[in-house]
Order: structure tokens, then sequence, then C-alpha cells
């Protein structure tokens, strides 16, 4: 599928939007620092409550590690926040709070940035699926594996592969080396910082706690962030009417607002994951800090229009798998054995 110039009929083009929302750029300095707050202070309570529950016996208190684990997806929204420049104004403060909440949330900060960026800046190229996205294959790549490919390309995309299984390799293990950027002195910095402040945190929870009250608490609730995490980053991007173009027709902005969907989710999971489910804007302008996305929303409605999933709709991208370039859609594998 090819991109224009031109927008769909009663639609204006990502050129317009970009310069219209420019003008939500600008982080508030007192709001940012609230946001921290708001974020922090729950999910120490959460996971306080239910380390402590379940150091006096009580294992019921796991249950309090599912508000953890929320608040914790928060976190990372607001180091993501970070890593785009948009959370404060000055980058060095971006980039220091942005390490310090990837000891939390355990993200390498700068090893993160730069596959993150690398994701925005090749988001819909069928030719630039590289680092920092979900992998994915056309109808005709997969025709043209062997059976064993096929194989492994169905297991990868299989939802408890990409939904359970991958989530806890990601953020338990890929991330205490940087793949991809094996070669990269930076990369390393990063990762190895982020792990020494990993391993200091979890050998002060066991000395306070002792190792199996924490490590399950802890565990549990990395767990799950990064099953939700990892679910919000799919819908994002790997939903029917995504769009994907070879590089010769591939454009950056049209990419960013059609190839990016509008997650329509409650207002208290909106106000959860941090607007991170207005993914068309922000990919649009990545500057707009997260609690400056629903004012634009609410400043021009008809963005609402753009790729909007409703939370019902969503689950049915679970099955999708495929890119059919023919069709211009994603696809899963039973449709692979519909007739034309």
């Amino acid at each position: 599928m090819a991109f224009d110039s031109s927008a769909p009929a009663g639609r204006l083009s990502a050129a317009h939007w970009r310069k219209t929302l420019a003008a939500y750029r600008s982080p508030q300095l007192s709001r940012s620092l609230a946001e921290i707050a708001w974020t922090l202070l729950p999910l120490t309570a959460f996971a306080l409550a239910a380390t402590l529950l379940v150091a006096n016996g009580v294992w019921l208190g796991l249950v309090l590690t599912i508000p953890a684990a929320a608040f914790l997806v928060r976190m990372f929204m607001l180091q993501h926040d970070c890593g785009h420049g948009s959370l404060f104004a000055s980058r060095a403060v971006n980039d220091a709070v942005g390490r310090v909440l990837g000891v939390l949330t355990l993200t390498p900060y700068g090893y993160w940035q730069a596959s993150h960026a690398n994701h925005h800046g090749t988001s819909g190229n069928l030719d630039r699926r590289e680092l920092g996205a979900i992998e994915l294959m056309t109808v005709e790549e997969y025709q043209g594996r062997s059976a064993l490919g096929r194989f492994l390309y169905r297991f990868y995309r299989h939802p408890v592969v990409l939904f359970a299984i991958g989530p806890a390799y990601m953020f338990f293990l890929q991330h205490r080396l940087p793949i991809g950027m094996m070669g990269d002195r930076k990369a390393w910095i990063s990762v190895m910082g982020t792990n020494l402040g990993i391993a200091a945190v979890i050998a002060a929870g066991v000395a306070v706690f002792g190792a199996v009250p924490f490590l399950a608490v802890y565990g549990a609730t990395v767990f799950m962030a990064a099953a939700a995490g990892v679910w919000l980053f799919y819908v994002q991007h790997q939903f029917e009417q995504t769009t994907w173009a070879r590089a010769g027709s591939w454009n950056l902005h049209e990419a960013a607002l059609s190839g990016s969907s509008f997650y329509d989710l409650p207002r208290p999971l909106a106000w959860l994951t941090a607007n991170i489910g207005v993914h068309h804007i922000h990919h649009l302008h990545s500057r707009i800090p997260f609690y400056r996305l629903g004012d634009a929303l609410k400043d021009y409605p008809e963005l609402r229009t753009y790729s909007r999933l409703g939370v019902r709709e969503s689950f049915g991208c679970a099955r999708l798998a495929l890119w059919d370039e023919a069709a211009g859609r994603m696809v899963g594998f039973k449709d692979l054995r519909q007739p034309a």
C-alpha cells in the first residue's frame, strides 16, 4: 500500500495535523512533577502492602500486585515521555528522571531510548523492520518460508508467546544486555548501570522483607505490567486497517497518523496508561506531553475517527499476524486458507 500526499475523503492530511498539533508540545513543570507523584506514591503503597502481607503469611496479599502493576505501567509511560523529551523542558532533566525510572521499570533508559527512536523513525516502513518493533512478515514472505520457518513464525505470533512468554523474556532477560546494539559503548553503560540499580533494589528488598515475599511480589508485579505494556504496544500498530508501505512510497508523517491506532480506552484506563492509546497523535508529534494528548482530542474531536479501536474490537487484533500487501491490511493465518 502506498502513501500519497492527499488525505482520504473527509480527512485532513498528516502535514496539516502536525502543524496544528505543534501548539501542544510545551510541558508544564508542576504538572509533570505531580504526575510522577500520583504514580509513584500509589505504586509504592500497593507494592509495600502486598509485600508486608505476604511476609506475614497472607498470600492473598498478592492480589494487590494487580493495582501495583497498573501503576508500574503508568511509570513506564512517564519514562517513555522522558525518552521523547516531552515530560520536562530540559533534556538533561528528562534523561536524569528517565534513568531513575528505568530502574523501577527494568528498562535501561538510554538503550531503550535508542531502539524506540528507531521504531518511531521506521514505523510502517516494510523495508525497515528493525530493532524496536514486533516482528512482522508479509503474506508473500511467510508463504516463501520453509515449513520450519512458518512454524517458528506461527509460534512467535501465538498470543501466549506474544503476551506472556515474550514480555517476561524481554523485561527479565533481554533488557539485561544491549541486544541489537552489542557494539555500542553507550548502550552497554545504560544497560549495566540499570542492572546495578535493579540489583541494589532487589538486595535491599530481600534484606528487609526476605527473599520469598519480596521476589514473589516483585516478580508478579513486573510480569503483569510487562504483559499489559506489550499488549498496548501491539494494538497500537497491529490492527487490521493499519498502513505499511515500501520505502519508495513510505511517508513518515502519514505512516505515523494512519499506521498508529487511537485505542479508545475508558477514562480510568486511559489515565492509568497515561493516554498512550492516543497513539496516532503521539507518533505524529512525540514531543507532546502525555497529559496534553487528551486536550488535543477534545479540541479536535475529528481526530477520534482516525484508526479508532474500542476495547472490544481490540481483542480481535490478537489473531492478526501478516501484512497482505495486495489487500493493504493485516490478516490472520486462517485467512490464508480462504479462497480469494
